[in-house]
This record gives structure tokens, sequence and C-alpha cells, in this order.
């Protein structure tokens, strides 16, 4: 049987990950102990990537449309307001 060393994607702690289930898709979901949050090593689709919420207000703040950002990131213009929306009450 073979170990495979998986680092957090927010905290990079290797020791602290464990299993937490499948999603739909059958991609394995993963739960950092140390930061306490789930991630994914592979995604289906772009607009869940970690990333993908800070490069859609970067894209807007530098004047980039919605069709614009979501064909550059490769996801739905419906993501992108989606996003742009959440981004609003988070502040």
């Amino acid at each position: 049987m073979a170990v495979v060393q998986v680092a957090c994607i927010h905290c990079q702690q290797t020791f602290n990950v464990v299993k937490n289930g499948k999603a739909e898709t059958g991609h394995q979901w993963y739960r950092c102990k140390g930061c306490n949050k789930n991630f994914q090593l592979e995604y289906r689709y772009n607009g869940n990537l970690p990333g993908t919420h800070e490069q859609i207000i970067k894209m807007t703040m530098n004047g980039s449309g919605v069709r614009d950002t979501g064909r550059v990131l490769k996801i739905s213009p419906t993501t992108v307001l989606a996003r742009l929306k959440n981004s609003t009450h988070q502040q």
C-alpha cells in the first residue's frame, strides 16, 4: 500500500491532512486539522479552484467585463456575476 503525502492548499501542512469523503464527481475531499478547511486536489470546474475569486475581483478592478473575465478564466459569466455579488456582502 502506497502512502501519498498531501499538503493543505491553505496552510501547507502535511501531517494534519485526512481524507474527508468523496465529491459527487468522484474526487477525494481532504480536511486539514490545522486550519480546519476542506479542499480537493482536482476540481472539475475552474470556477471552484482556489484563487479564482481573487482573479475575478482583480480583473473587474482593471476594467474587464463579465463576459471577458469568464472567457479568460474559462468559467460561466453567471459564475462571475455570482462571485461579484457575494464579494460585496463580505465587506
